[in-house]
Order: C-alpha cells, then sequence, then structure tokens
C-alpha cells in the first residue's frame, strides 16, 4: 500500500483544522450560568439543534461502523438510520413536551419529576457509564486506529490521551455552547468528506449507480461474494441472519433506537437547549430528515470497499486482528479498517487531509459531547443534589473538574472494547441492547400509564441492570475462552441468543415487573401523574394551538411530509 500515508499538504491542513477548530471552541463557549454552560442558554434554534444532533450521532465510531458494517454484512445496516426518523417523530409528539415544561437539566432529573430521587439517581449513574463505555470510548477507538495507521511508532496509549485531551480542551471551558458551535461547523465538513469518498469510489470503475451494481452482480456470478446486487442492497433479511434479522426491525431497532434519541442524555440535552418546544420539534425533524441521505455517502462507500478491496493485502499496515491475533492480510480480518482503508486508497493529496481532519474531528465532536452530558449529570443530578447551596460558578467548576475524570475513565476503557467484540458497530449495538431496555419500559410507562410509581421504577431498573450486568459479564467470558463449545450448554444458549432479541426481552421482563411492584404498592402522586402523564385533551388542545401556524411550521405536516420521503426510500431499497 505505497499510497497509505501523509503528503506535506494533508499534514498542514490537519493540524490547522484541529487546531482552529479548538480555538474556536473556546471562543463560542458560554459560562454566565449553570443553563449557559450545561444547555446552552436554552437559546439554541432549529437548525443548530438539527445539525447538532446528526453531527452527535454521526459520530467518528459510526462512520467507521457503518463502513466496517457494510462491508461485512451488506446495506441492512442503515435500518438504524431511517428508522431514527419514526423515533423522531414518536418523540416530539409525546416526549419532547413533557421535557421543555419541566424545565430540567437532565432526563434523570425528569424521572424524579415523575417518580422520585431512586430513579434520578439509579439512571443518572448508569448514564453516565454508558456514556464512557460506549460513546466517549468508542469514538477515541476510533481515533486511535486511524492514527495508529498513520503514527504506527506512536503508542496507543499516548494516542488516546492526546485525543482525549485535544476533545477536552475547549469542552471543558465552553460547555454546551461550545461543543454545539463546533459541531455545526463539524457535521458539514463530515458530510463534505463523505460526499466526496462516495465520488471518488465510485470513479474507480467507471462511476455511476448502475456500475456498482454491475460490479456487484459480477462478483456474485464469480463467486466471490454470496449476494447479487438486489440482494446487496435488500434492507430486509431472513429470520437466521446473524446482523439482523427480520424480526428485529418490528422489535429490537425501535427499543434501541427510541433510547438513543429519546432517553439518553447525549443525544437529548441538544433539544433541551432549543429556544423553545417549536424548535425543539423542528431541529428533530431536521436531525431526521438528514439522516436519510446516509445510505448513500456512508454506508455505499462499505459496499464499494467489498468491490475493489476485498483481496487487498494490507499486511504492510502491520495492523493486529483482536480476534485472531494475527496481523491482517485482508479486509476480511479487520473490517473495523474499511474506512481508513477507503480514505488512503482514494483520497488525493489535500481532500485526504481534509477528510481525514473531519474524521478527527467527528471523534473530537462525540468526545466532547459525551464530555459534557456526562459532567451535566454527575454535577446537576448528584452534586447539586447533595449540596444545593452551590452557586452557578461554583456547579460550572464542578463541571470542569468532573470532566477531567471522565477524560481518564473513558481513555482507560479503550482496550476493553474489542474483548467483548471484533465488530466495532456490533460492540456499540450490544452494549446498547442490554443497557436501554429498563430505562425505555421506565420511560414509556411513566408517560402512558397512570399507574406507574417509583417503586415499580427503581425495582424495574435494577432488575434490568443486574441482568445486563450478567449477560455481558457472560459476553466477555466468551470472548476470553479458547473453545466455545467447551463452554456449558447454558452459557452457550444466552450468548447466542441476538442482541435484538435479547433486547425485547428485556424490556418486556421490566415492564413486567414495573407493572407488577407498582400495582403491588401505594398509588403515585396525583400532581406527578397530572402533570407528566400524556392524554387525549393534551393533543386536542395543541390541535387548536397549531390551526393558527402557516404549514410549514405545523410539525405535524413536516413529520408526515418526512414519513412519506422516509417510506420511498426505504420502499425502493425493501
Amino acid at each position: 500500500m505505497e499510497n497509505f500515508g501523509l503528503s506535506q499538504l494533508d499534514i498542514i491542513i490537519m493540524v490547522v483544522y484541529l487546531v482552529g477548530i479548538v480555538i474556536y471552541g473556546i471562543s463560542r463557549g458560554k459560562q454566565g450560568s449553570s443553563e449557559d454552560y450545561f444547555l446552552g442558554g436554552r437559546s439554541l434554534l432549529w437548525p443548530v439543534v438539527g445539525i447538532a444532533l446528526f453531527a452527535a450521532n454521526i459520530s467518528s465510531s459510526t462512520l467507521v461502523g457503518l463502513a466496517e458494517s457494510a462491508y461485512r454484512t451488506n446495506v441492512h445496516v442503515y435500518n438504524y438510520e431511517w428508522y431514527a426518523v419514526v423515533v423522531l417523530i414518536f418523540f416530539s409528539i409525546f416526549f419532547l413536551p413533557f421535557y421543555l415544561k419541566s424545565g430540567v437539566y437532565t432526563m434523570p432529573e425528569f424521572l424524579e419529576t415523575r417518580y422520585d430521587r431512586r430513579s434520578r439517581y439509579y439512571f443518572s449513574f448508569i448514564t453516565v457509564v454508558g456514556n464512557v463505555m460506549v460513546d466517549t470510548a468508542a469514538a477515541l477507538f476510533v481515533g486511535n486506529i486511524v492514527l495508529q495507521l498513520l503514527l504506527p511508532n506512536v503508542p496507543s496509549t499516548g494516542i488516546i490521551v492526546i485525543l482525549a485531551i485535544a476533545a477536552a480542551a475547549y469542552t471543558i471551558p465552553g460547555g454546551l455552547s461550545s461543543v454545539i458551535q463546533t459541531e455545526v461547523i463539524q457535521a458539514i465538513l463530515l458530510i463534505i468528506g463523505s460526499i466526496l469518498l462516495t465520488y471518488f469510489a465510485f470513479q474507480e470503475f467507471g462511476g455511476g449507480w448502475s456500475g456498482m451494481m454491475a460490479a456487484l452482480d459480477a462478483k456474485q456470478a464469480a463467486g466471490e461474494i454470496e449476494l447479487n446486487a438486489r440482494q446487496t442492497f435488500s434492507l430486509v433479511r431472513p429470520a437466521d441472519d446473524e446482523f439482523m434479522p427480520w424480526y428485529g426491525l418490528l422489535t429490537g431497532v425501535p427499543l434501541l433506537g427510541f433510547y438513543f434519541w429519546a432517553n439518553n442524555q447525549f443525544m437529548v440535552q441538544r433539544v433541551l437547549g432549543a429556544k423553545d418546544l417549536n424548535h425543539g420539534r423542528w431541529g428533530a425533524l431536521f436531525a431526521g430528515l438528514l439522516k436519510l441521505p446516509v445510505i448513500f455517502i456512508m454506508i455505499v462507500p462499505g459496499v464499494l470497499a467489498l468491490i475493489m478491496y476485498s483481496d487487498l493485502d494490507i499486511s504492510k499496515l502491520n495492523y493486529v486482528s483482536p480476534s485472531t491475533g494475527q496481523v491482517c492480510t485482508n479486509l476480511g480480518d479487520c473490517a473495523n479498517l474499511t474506512y481508513p482503508v477507503l480514505l488512503f486508497q482514494l483520497l488525493p493529496p489535500g481532500i485526504l487531509g481534509l477528510v481525514v481532519a473531519g474524521l478527527l474531528a467527528a471523534m473530537m465532536s462525540s468526545v466532547s459531547a459525551t464530555f459534557n452530558s456526562a459532567s451535566t449529570l454527575v454535577t446537576m443530578d448528584f452534586i447539586r443534589s447533595f449540596n444545593p447551596n452551590l452557586t452557578s460558578k461554583q456547579l460550572v467548576r464542578a463541571g470542569q473538574i468532573v470532566t477531567l475524570i471522565l477524560v481518564v475513565l473513558a481513555s482507560a476503557w479503550v482496550p476493553f472494547i474489542e474483548k467483548v467484540s471484533d465488530s466495532l458497530w456490533v460492540y456499540l449495538q450490544l452494549i446498547i441492547s442490554y443497557t436501554a431496555p429498563p430505562a425505555v419500559a421506565t420511560f414509556v410507562l411513566g408517560l402512558f400509564w397512570k399507574r406507574a410509581n417509583g417503586t415499580g421504577s427503581i425495582v424495574s431498573l435494577l432488575f434490568g441492570f443486574f441482568a445486563a450486568a450478567f449477560m455481558l459479564s457472560l459476553q466477555i467470558y466468551k470472548s476470553g475462552v479458547d473453545s466455545v463449545e467447551a463452554l456449558p450448554t447454558w452459557i452457550q444458549t444466552l450468548t447466542g441468543i441476538h442482541f435484538l432479541t435479547m433486547a425485547t426481552l428485556l424490556f418486556i421482563a421490566c415492564i413486567i415487573v414495573h407493572v407488577i411492584v407498582s400495582l403491588s404498592t401505594a398509588l403515585p402522586d396525583t400532581e406527578k401523574v397530572a402533570n407528566y402523564t400524556w392524554n387525549a385533551r393534551l393533543f386536542r388542545e395543541e390541535t387548536e394551538e397549531l390551526r393558527g401556524l402557516p404549514w410549514y411550521q405545523n410539525y405535524r405536516i413536516l413529520a408526515i411530509l418526512l414519513l412519506i420521503v422516509t417510506a420511498m426510500l426505504v420502499g425502493y431499497f425493501w
């Protein structure tokens, strides 16, 4: 791979951009009050909310994970992307009004308004752990992969620490305002870079969609790949598919999506900073719209890599496969390298530096966002609760100290990612599938069932936590044995359950536990039920409020149009 490297021009572009984004982030920060620092002063307009949501979601880990999964399993990873539209519409209709009405800083704080402090403390703790294990560590993992290939003589630990410090450089002093202002720039750069990569990939074999489909059919006819072009681009897979069986579209995928977009502090915090309910709703719908083109500019390159580089010798990279312990010789051994290989094989000097800078910027965006999110949780849900007399300035200082601690914790967890799964995307979904169901059950029952009480919530959450911890322990134990067949049958059975099925089973179990305990204990507080439970009257009142708005400001009409566009796109690939 003679062209696997950066030119002097690429290096200059990267350094200038990364230094510039840190300086810009610091300059755009708000520290006047705790609301300024943690929620950007609740003044964000809908375009900023939407782009920030998109940028936080399409982070470096997602970008690399999408290309890797497309290389391994074809385009049905896109099901996670278009489903976001459905989830965001549901979120905008039912949950967002209650979130903004309550005036909370965090999702755990909202659980206290509906249930009690026990649920708040538990969910805050588990969300911080998830931010460190999933979002921050995965982003650092991706940055480590890319920079290891660029700087093979620099130890991994050093790279991870440098990346974490760079992201924290503007997050600590500037807060959410700095995070979101830089996310807008990075999202634009990320989209431009993805478009350029896709364009150059198409040019490798003549350009055009039809050329790609013909190349896939030729590969299948020659026996080099299993599926033809139509099957490769089909979003629906058989029930025995290892990555996403068809029934997962009806169960696990919407459940994981709901947690990510509607319950996760990392994402919802951007909407909490919206100027008002309309801007929050418009921003959420805009984020859903931005998710639709992802199949063309972020997933298709992984399929193109399957056509162009499945036989490419990558042994010169000296990248050791975590599953075999051997140096990778092709992408089939280390599909996590799909996106970096595409970058260095296809892009000319200058553009390469810009796109690599975009990738690292996306990593910094994700890391800085999770740092700010987690520090908000710790500061507002624990520190402020234990010492309510702290001033806004003291709360901001506490948040900055917490961020420093999280930098260390996230950096320390990165080496454990490949112990759970050798696929980054599977790792992300696996962790969420074990941790999301208890939270989703609690939020859904709290909003739609008046009898749900605090005791039912905390018992259900704790039940889900211990079940998830048990299953994750089994997965890590399984990954460390030489022969899976040597494990007891019950361990093989439990760890063999598809993660989407496991998420559904855990969700149902948590619902049952919550209902039984709630019915067996005292009635919930009347005021909590009245203020934070949805009913048809609220829908009718909102209908009257929307009558005076033009169609392009009526979020319901916009949501219907977005669903129609989504249905057309999904129908084409069905």
